[in-house]
């Protein structure tokens, strides 16, 4: 069994640190090398601990880095001092002899005076940038623009054909704008036969609504906002699209969607289907119907967006544990150590910290690599995967994915780490996407062990199996475990664990208050933590192939990596 040798702080972490915030930053407690300071020997050298996870949260999410935005000084920083743990487990770098993989990335920030116009025979109404509407372009242009362009309610805008449904039949969309809702048929019916029923579909994210709009033809597609079908409320959709937009620097940029994307409020929403002489709660609810059809507005939108665009990187960091029997087979934990950098000042403060998402989950990934470092080699090589740009559309996992350490058909299984909460010692855990893998029946009896119970994720019309890294390997067929905080709490039950949720979302997600704080209590993540080791190293040391369960839909994506892999 190896032991990693005793932490200090990295020089080029030291340095950053003066540079960026002085001196007297260096005092704090967790800037003490990776671990806070030496490691005691013996079983405890390998045991994940709670004051560790505090201190790595609490420096990765300090306001000396910024916010983690995906490239600058403070991602720099961020990538250094992750690069600094691996070398101090010794934990081989993964990336030929380097523990980054760079990837090159488009800034496109849209001005904020951007006005949305809606002309119709009722006359012209405006609608302010922020307060009404957001809006901006994915293309690596200086101006984008829809012009008089005619508005047509498309309902989901989904086309699934094994669901029967096409919202776009029988109109020609080009030039056109969607008006669009957000998730899917089955979260507005709650009817279990229709889509995923309250469990939110792939059909029902954002990404897939301008992805179809932009197959359709459109110049346009606007998505209304409504709290409860998106899962968050309107000041993060303004937080997350003001300010630099970032995407992988991809030749097809202009051609793969439209000119204009955005949302507006609900109250817009009514506002505007009122012009037309329209209800919208009523099209809401036929667009929840088979047999919906597409409705003309009879109303034209402009708006036009002015871009300052420029090019940087950004920096996905790893480390591999290679493996004792079957090294070119690999298991892989994630979490992405971005987040939104500076914003809209909320009470003063402009820094988005993202502790729990993600600083937090980065503590947990090298809390995992520790254990797994102290242990003998697994027989599949073991990948920890700290990725960048994952606020920004999962861009870093995508690129990983695109140029994988080793081939995707031969990668068992990804383990995914995206906002966590330290709430207590809860009665279970909850997996995000559940009746997806035989990953969760591994999972289960792990936690098992411990006296506790895996569960499904309590609000699956969240869409959040489709809103973190792992999905960037489901679309290649590798079957991935995501996990949240269970649901309740083994002293103050699910009330309690439900309010604290809500709490999040509602205060924090995406904002600057997302920072540690001293009520957290680390010793249920800490369980869970362990679970996930124990998850991954059985995977790691096991013969075969963990499946996708029958009826998933990305079983065929793996069938056809198996029979490359033979």
């Amino acid at each position: 069994m190896r032991q990693p040798k005793t932490r200090s702080p990295a020089r080029t972490v030291r340095s950053l640190f003066l540079t960026l915030v002085g001196a007297a930053t260096l005092l704090l407690p967790a800037c003490q090398g990776y671990r806070g300071g030496a490691i005691e020997a013996g079983p405890r050298a390998s045991a994940i601990r709670a004051e560790d996870l505090a201190a790595t949260t609490q420096m990765l999410a300090s306001d000396a880095f910024g916010g983690r935005p995906p490239s600058g000084p403070e991602a720099d920083l961020t990538v250094d001092y992750l690069v600094n743990a691996f070398e101090e487990m010794e934990i081989a770098p993964a990336f030929d002899g380097a523990y980054t993989q760079d990837f090159p990335l488009v800034s496109i920030t849209a001005a904020p005076d951007a006005v949305l116009t809606i002309a119709g025979a009722q006359g012209r109404e405006t609608f302010a940038y922020a307060d009404e509407m957001m809006a901006w372009t994915t293309r690596v242009v200086e101006t984008s623009e829809i012009a008089e362009s005619e508005l047509v309610f498309v309902g989901y805008g989904i086309v699934a054909p094994e669901y029967g449904w096409n919202d776009y039949a029988g109109i020609d969309m080009e030039g056109k704008t969607a008006i669009i809702l957000v998730n899917d048929p089955g979260f507005a019916t709650e009817d279990a036969e229709l889509f995923g029923g309250r469990a939110m579909t792939y059909y029902g994210r954002w990404t897939y609504k301008y992805e179809e709009a932009a197959r359709q033809g459109a110049a346009g597609a606007i998505i209304v906002h409504e709290t409860a079908p998106a899962a968050y409320p309107w000041d993060v959709v303004v937080n997350s699209w003001t300010g630099p937009q970032f995407d992988l620097l991809r030749p097809d940029a202009n051609a793969s969607r439209v000119a204009i994307e955005g949302w507006v409020t609900r109250d817009t929403a009514d506002r505007i289907f009122l012009m037309g002489g329209l209800n919208y709660e009523q099209l809401r609810d036929r667009a929840s119907q088979h047999g919906f059809s597409p409705v003309p507005m009879d109303l034209r939108a402009s708006l036009r967006v002015e871009n300052t665009i420029s090019q940087s990187a950004s920096r996905n960091v790893a480390g591999i544990i290679r493996g004792s029997e079957r090294p070119d087979e690999t298991v892989i934990y994630t979490a992405h150590w971005d987040h939104l950098g500076r914003g809209p000042a909320i009470d003063g403060d402009e820094i988005y910290n993202g502790a729990a998402d993600n600083a937090a989950g980065v503590a947990g990934l090298l809390e995992i690599a520790h254990r797994m470092a102290a242990d003998a080699p697994p027989a599949r090589s073991v990948i920890f995967l700290a990725t960048g740009a994952e606020e920004q559309g999962l861009l870093g996992a995508y690129h990983y994915a695109a140029e994988p350490i080793a081939p995707l058909e031969t990668t068992a299984a990804v383990i995914n780490m995206d906002l966590v909460l330290p709430l207590g010692a809860l009665e279970d855990i909850a997996v995000v996407g559940i009746g997806s893998s035989e990953l969760e029946d591994i999972l289960g009896e792990e936690i098992a062990a411990q006296g506790r119970r895996i569960s499904a994720y309590a609000n699956p019309e969240q869409g959040m199996y489709f809103r973190s890294d792992h999905f960037a390997f489901i679309k290649e067929g590798v079957p991935a475990l995501y996990v949240h905080p269970g649901s309740t709490h083994v002293e103050y039950g699910a009330d309690y664990v439900a309010e604290r949720k809500a709490d999040y979302v509602a205060n924090h997600y995406h904002k600057p208050s997302d920072e540690t704080s001293a009520d957290w209590d680390w010793s249920g993540v800490v369980l869970d933590l362990e679970a996930l080791y124990a998850t991954g190293r059985r995977i790691a040391d096991m013969e075969g192939w963990p499946a996708w369960y029958e009826d998933a839909p990305f079983r065929a994506a793996r069938e056809r990596s198996a029979e490359a892999r033979r």
